[in-house]
């Protein structure tokens, strides 16, 4: 969702976009984006944030159609997102190159404690830092990674994008009014989004609420204690799920990241319940609820009274489609990162100047 609408957005402003992906997953855009893949490498599929001795390969593929497309569509910027876009776009060669930091890799990694944190940790050190500019979605990322010798002067805090028009908004039904909502959480099941604390708060809350449900919307398969798993691996799976009247966890405590989940159902009207750490873009009791950090007692509170008090619901909902229509406008955010490209495209030029020395 982040790269399509950051993709949508700056065609709209008139540059051409052409995107370079993996094989796996890539197929025809119904609005038309330019979309580049390398050959599908045999018994090869897409694979989780963990390392994997296929992503070598993938990435190898990458770096060759990367090449292709900057030569043969004369691609003035690369834009590259997350830690796996800079590494190839780094190989490619062709600069300016700027990366869209989403989270810090020791983050990231740090479900293989302690060896993951220390590795995440080097990889933070050795690549952001060889861009020509950083976009960040919030300063406390910025500021990490200024400690891990990026030049403040190439940080740029850019919030993501989203297109709340993507999301129908549904007032709830009075038939579903007088039903229990389900809980919903969406993502990946990998570590790091902490769905232990979920499991734990679910626990707590079924003790008081024994009819209580939660759906886990995900385009990874595996299981969650307790829950129905939905499929999600596609925007119009994902649009029926919050369609309906529900209230969504985000259990995360990452702090360098920016859940696109939780931007998702501000943007279709649904009050979410997050950890501080994850709820950069919401005003507690005003568009969500925040709470602390790993607190199963206070997250299993906040989500009663969500869950008892359907005016609550809607007029959280309300406020949180409105946040994001005015703080996640797409517009004004690719006019931000167009003033990116200028700034990373002037460094490139003045680099190139006799007796100029790029740090």
């Amino acid at each position: 969702m982040l790269l399509r609408n950051t993709a949508l957005a700056l065609r709209d402003r008139g540059h051409a976009v052409h995107l370079v992906v993996h094989a796996h997953g890539a197929g025809s855009d119904p609005d038309g984006l330019e979309i580049h893949c390398p050959r599908p490498i045999p018994g090869m599929r897409k694979t989780a944030t963990r390392p994997s001795f296929a992503k070598p390969l993938l990435d190898l593929g990458l770096v060759r159609m990367l090449r292709r497309v900057v030569r043969e569509q004369q691609i003035d910027v690369v834009h590259a997102h997350g830690h796996e876009g800079l590494k190839v776009a780094l190989k490619a060669g062709k600069r300016p190159i700027v990366y869209h930091a989403h989270h810090a890799m020791a983050d990231v990694l740090s479900y293989a404690r302690p060896l993951g944190r220390l590795s995440g940790k080097r990889l933070d050190r050795r690549y952001p830092r060889q861009a020509d500019h950083v976009i960040v979605p919030h300063e406390r990322l910025g500021e990490y990674l200024v400690t891990c010798g990026c030049d403040t002067s190439r940080i740029s805090v850019i919030p993501p994008p989203v297109d709340v028009t993507e999301f129908e908004l549904r007032a709830t039904s009075p038939e579903e009014s007088l039903e229990m909502p389900p809980v919903v959480y969406m993502g990946s099941l990998d570590n790091y989004q902490n769905l232990d604390l979920l499991e734990r708060t679910m626990a707590m809350l079924a003790q008081h609420m024994p009819n209580v449900r939660l759906i886990v919307a995900t385009t990874q398969s595996g299981q969650v204690a307790d829950a129905q798993m939905v499929a999600t691996p596609d925007l119009d799976a994902l649009r029926r799920v919050l369609a309906r009247d529900v209230a969504v966890a985000c259990p995360r405590v990452s702090c360098s990241g920016y859940p696109i989940e939780v931007l998702n159902a501000m943007a279709a009207g649904r009050p979410v319940v997050a950890c501080e750490s994850a709820a950069r873009a919401i005003t507690d009791r005003h568009d969500g609820v925040v709470v602390p950090d790993n607190d199963e007692k206070t997250f299993a509170q906040a989500l009663h009274w969500l869950l008892t008090n359907p005016k609550v619901r809607t007029r959280l909902g309300g406020n949180a489609r409105s946040t994001v229509a005015v703080n996640h406008a797409p517009s004004s955010i690719a006019a931000a990162i167009e003033q990116v490209y200028c700034a990373a495209m002037a460094s490139v030029t003045n680099a190139a100047q006799p007796g100029h020395v790029k740090e």
